[in-house]
């Protein structure tokens, strides 16, 4: 999937973000990959979640319930140029393999460290030409 826009060092940690995710890796790499107050959507309740130990137990509370799956779908810049947006295909895995579902959108702002601060969840937009995958 080639970007175009995204800044190397953001596209390489949002891509290293996306391969854990779904694997037992990604305890390893939350303090490296998150802003240590970083600002994450709670989806499952609709209320926000601040630093690592939240994020944490709501992927162990996810992952307690089903086994989530996220595929990126596509990297770029957000209309406002301040951050980045993930086009995500979303599924789940079972006993009969993996579901793929519809896509969403992971809007991304990165801290001056260059971790991410705050990410928000939105509905997938269609964006001609602005994303290759």
């Amino acid at each position: 999937m080639a970007t175009q826009g995204v800044p190397a060092e953001q596209e390489s940690l949002l891509r290293r973000m996306y391969e854990v995710f779904s694997t037992d890796e990604r305890d390893t790499h939350l303090s490296g990959c998150l802003a240590p107050d970083v600002d994450w959507p709670n989806v499952l309740d609709g209320t926000r979640l601040h630093g690592h130990d939240e994020v944490r137990a709501y992927w162990d509370r996810q992952f307690a319930t089903g086994h989530p799956l996220v595929r990126l779908e596509g990297l770029r810049p957000d209309t406002d140029g301040a951050a980045v947006v993930a086009t995500v295909r979303q599924g789940h895995r079972d006993d009969s393999g993996d579901h793929w579902a519809g896509l969403v959108e992971h809007v991304y702002r990165f801290a001056e460290d260059g971790r991410v601060a705050r990410m928000d969840v939105r509905a997938a937009a269609r964006h001609q030409g602005r994303e290759t995958s």
